[in-house]
Parts: structure tokens; sequence; C-alpha cells
């Protein structure tokens, strides 16, 4: 599957975003300015690798809990377990 049809698949899903941060990717950039141009949207692509892993680096500890539980059986456990994990963070967070 290419990486335009994964960003189509993903806005679909959640909508169109205003901005978008990648790292350098050429790929990533070329499906985003095709996605643009197709659509007619205007979505602003920041390329900046530190800030695309500080967003990475916010699910760390969700990462480390999944791991902690060796795997999941099933897709559906595993959507209700990251999902419990999720709450939890946000309840600790505020």
């Amino acid at each position: 599957m290419s990486r335009r049809s994964l960003l189509s698949r993903a806005i679909r899903s959640n909508g169109e975003p205003i901005k978008i941060t990648i790292d350098k990717s050429g790929a990533n950039t070329s499906a985003i300015n095709d996605y643009n141009d197709d659509a007619g949207a205007d979505i602003e692509i920041r390329q900046n690798k530190y800030l695309n892993n500080i967003i990475g680096q916010d699910h760390r500890p969700i990462k480390q809990l999944c791991k902690a539980t060796l795997g999941f059986g099933r897709f559906r456990t595993a959507r209700i377990t990251i999902g419990d994990f999720e709450s939890m963070r946000i309840i600790r967070k505020r």
C-alpha cells in the first residue's frame, strides 16, 4: 500500500488535519503534496525530526506497559487493554 493511500485512509477515518508533522522523508512530503493537489486541501507540512520524536515519546509509557503483558492473543483484547492503559494515563495527567 502506498503512502498516498495510507494518508487518504487516515484522513477519511480521522478528518482532514490543518498541519502534519513529519521527518525529512521525501515519500511523506510527496504523498501530502499529492493529496493537497488532488483534494484541493491546504495541509501544512512541518518537517522537523525533533517535533515528530516528541509526539512519539508521549506514548512510551504505554509501549512499556504493552511489552510487560507479553503480547496479546487477539486484536480485540489488545484494543481493550491499550484503551484501559490510555484511560489510566489520561486520569493521571488530568
